[in-house]
């Protein structure tokens, strides 16, 4: 009944998979952070960009927005982001992809936090001088980040199973070997269930861990 279970492959898949979602993760909560910046800023026409970015992206399906990667960024315009194999382009290119698409909801899940933030706070720093930039960075965002750690949970979560979506370009993550697997063998029962025990895995202790992360530092009002 297993006899398709190549165990060398499956770990390197799945660790393909811990790959993307970890690289995607970080730049997402990097651009997703200024995208938030931007959303709260004083500034119109940096308000005006961040939520046009935002409201664009999260209307866009994400395999939409990994086949622009592919062949918009590298077939039409040659952007191989400093590599020159096939795997390894097409590996970066779908971290591009799930940075740019997860960010918008990073930066969602940020804003509803700074909004929980007492807005006198920030008007008795900028009484004492503070620039928009030092209360974001010193007084607003350490609280905001403390208060939404379960929905940063859940976009990791679902960053997690999204990555599945880079098999659309021939990235060999989990999804990948699972397609190549079922047409191959006989057995899509099997199949389909190591799989599935693969990814609850991977998404079952994060958020676990995030969730007692979040009762932890959660801030006391």
């Amino acid at each position: 009944m297993f006899d398709f279970l190549d165990m060398d492959a499956l770990l390197g898949a799945f660790w393909v998979t811990v790959k993307l979602t970890v690289y995607s993760a970080i730049g997402a909560l990097i651009w997703g952070t200024l995208l938030a910046g931007m959303r709260v800023s004083p500034v119109p026409l940096m308000r005006a960009v961040g939520t046009a970015y935002v409201n664009l992206v999260r209307n866009i399906p994400l395999t939409v927005v990994i086949l622009f990667a592919s062949l918009g960024l590298y077939s039409t315009l040659g952007v191989a982001l400093g590599a020159d194999v096939t795997d390894e382009i097409n590996f970066r290119l779908s971290v591009l992809g799930l940075i740019a698409y997860t960010a918008a909801f990073v930066c969602e899940a940020l804003r509803s936090g700074i909004n929980t933030v007492p807005v006198g706070q920030a008007e008795a720093a900028r009484a004492l001088g503070l620039s928009f930039t030092q209360v974001l960075r010193l007084i607003i965002l350490p609280q905001a980040f403390r208060s939404v750690i379960n929905p940063l949970a859940n976009v990791l979560i679902a960053l997690t199973k999204n990555t599945t979506v880079a098999s659309v370009i021939g990235v060999a993550e989990a999804a990948y070997l699972m397609k190549e697997w079922i047409e191959t063998y006989a057995a899509l029962l099997p199949i389909v269930t190591i799989f599935a025990l693969g990814f609850i895995c991977l998404t079952l202790p994060t958020g676990l861990i995030l969730g007692w992360v979040s009762k932890k530092v959660a801030v006391k009002r």
